[in-house]
């Protein structure tokens, strides 16, 4: 149907804007033996080495791009990402690893890593390349802690509707190199750091745990973080202890404000959520469509979805139009069906969409869908709800709200036709929603 392929290309286009390829070019350059990164010109020597590290979902592209520009320039370099999402690079090596939850591959990237860092001297640079997807794919285990430990914690953190920021506030404090705490293992080089911002706000510090940034948060905050969610019952009782003995102070606390190895580090965002919306909203108005940009996409994902389509059964403008909006919601996984947030979004979206007035007289195309290319534990990006997946749906006599009530968005549009399936985007900036009023 027109609304979804128009859809999925306006989605298309902010994907495009958001890539790394787009992107890094504006905040890197060499000419000779003089690079620029950010503002900053460096003017390198004979004995001046240049390491390449990094992690995430859109870090693999990152790296080649980071390669085309440098080239030769580099020393040696380590990048992590999601399994598959893997590139050919020729000077730097590309690991795989798990996501969202840390494997084996995640704690084996992170002594890699530490183990090229401790390579460098003074003077040396290094460019740290991160994206969303870094606080699983680079996983580390604290002393009088198991990798297993980590994983529980990290699977009922991404379950019980916690927010990033709570969630990253936990795994700073469970870990040796978040929370700026990388910059202990290469304390004498010069640091820079382009980053990909997967959350609201642009936090740096919680970016990727932001393993180069300063970090306000403490084991206290950890701490109530798990009583917030009451977690503290659930996760394994030596966790819990070890999080009460940092808030005693008997374990060094993640970087803050007033740490001098703050001056060794440039911190640069350079893509995010913004870019893939203006790049999508461009889109929509080349293909005719009035663009209403919507309230950032935060909270719940049911609460969130019910919104936007209250707001576009009550839109009284100019149609046909396309309401936008992007960010990050949570979901509170009750059941036990397969899915993501921005599947079950779609699927609340069905289901509201459903409850039709009688004086409507437009059709509604309801996409959600991760920047990233991957909703959850899913092969898909997210889903799309509209007239045609609501017809298959009756007509294979398909409950929509038993599918919800078990989080089973998955399967449901699976048989309606509604998966978004773009394979690895190589990018990460949120989430986007989109809804075409026609």
């Amino acid at each position: 149907m027109p609304g979804k392929h128009n859809a999925i290309s306006i989605f298309q286009a902010a994907i495009t804007a958001a890539h790394p390829s787009a992107l890094i070019p504006a905040y890197l350059h060499v000419s000779q033996d003089v690079v620029t990164i950010g503002h900053q010109t460096l003017s390198l020597t004979a004995d001046q080495k240049i390491f390449i590290i990094g992690a995430g979902k859109a870090s693999a592209a990152m790296a080649l791009e980071t390669e085309k520009i440098l080239g030769d320039h580099i020393y040696k370099g380590c990048v992590t990402t999601k399994y598959q999402h893997s590139i050919a690079l020729k000077k730097i090596d590309c690991w795989e690893a798990a996501h969202p939850i840390p494997d084996q591959n995640s704690f084996l990237a992170v002594e890699k890593t530490i183990q090229l860092l401790q390579e460098a001297t003074v003077n040396d640079i290094i460019l740290c390349l991160l994206s969303g997807g870094s606080s699983s794919l680079w996983g580390d285990v604290p002393e009088d802690l198991s990798q297993s430990d980590i994983q529980i914690v990290f699977d009922l953190l991404l379950k019980c509707g916690a927010t990033i920021h709570e969630n990253n506030t936990v795994r700073k404090h469970l870990s040796k190199i978040k929370g700026g705490q990388l910059l202990r293992y290469a304390p004498y080089s010069k640091w820079f750091t382009l980053i990909l911002s997967d959350v609201p706000d642009n936090d740096m510090s919680v970016i990727a745990s932001g393993p180069t940034a300063v970090d306000n948060s403490s084991y206290e905050d950890a701490l109530s973080v798990l009583k917030k969610y009451q977690l503290e019952t659930k996760i394994p009782t030596r966790v819990w202890e070890y999080l009460q003995r940092g808030a005693k102070g008997l374990y060094t606390e993640t970087i803050k404000n007033n740490d001098p190895i703050l001056n060794i580090v440039t911190n640069i965002i350079i893509g995010t959520n913004d870019i893939a919306i203006k790049a999508a909203s461009m889109k929509a108005q080349t293909m005719g469509y009035q663009v209403h940009n919507f309230t950032p996409l935060i909270g719940d994902a049911i609460t969130a979805a019910k919104n936007i389509i209250e707001f576009c059964k009550s839109y009284t403008g100019s149609l046909p139009a396309c309401i936008l909006t992007g960010g990050e919601t949570t979901l509170h996984v009750t059941g036990k069906g397969v899915g993501g947030r921005n599947q079950h979004m779609a699927l609340t979206a069905l289901i509201e969409m459903r409850k039709r007035k009688d004086n409507e007289t437009f059709s509604l195309t309801f996409l959600a869908a991760g920047t990233d290319g991957t909703d959850g534990p899913t092969d898909a990006a997210g889903a799309i709800a509209d007239i045609e997946s609501m017809a298959i749906s009756v007509q294979k006599k398909l409950d929509p709200v038993t599918y919800f009530v078990n989080c089973d968005a998955y399967s449901f549009f699976k048989q309606t036709g509604g998966l978004l399936k773009t394979g690895p985007t190589q990018t990460n900036v949120m989430d986007l929603v989109l809804v075409l009023i026609e």
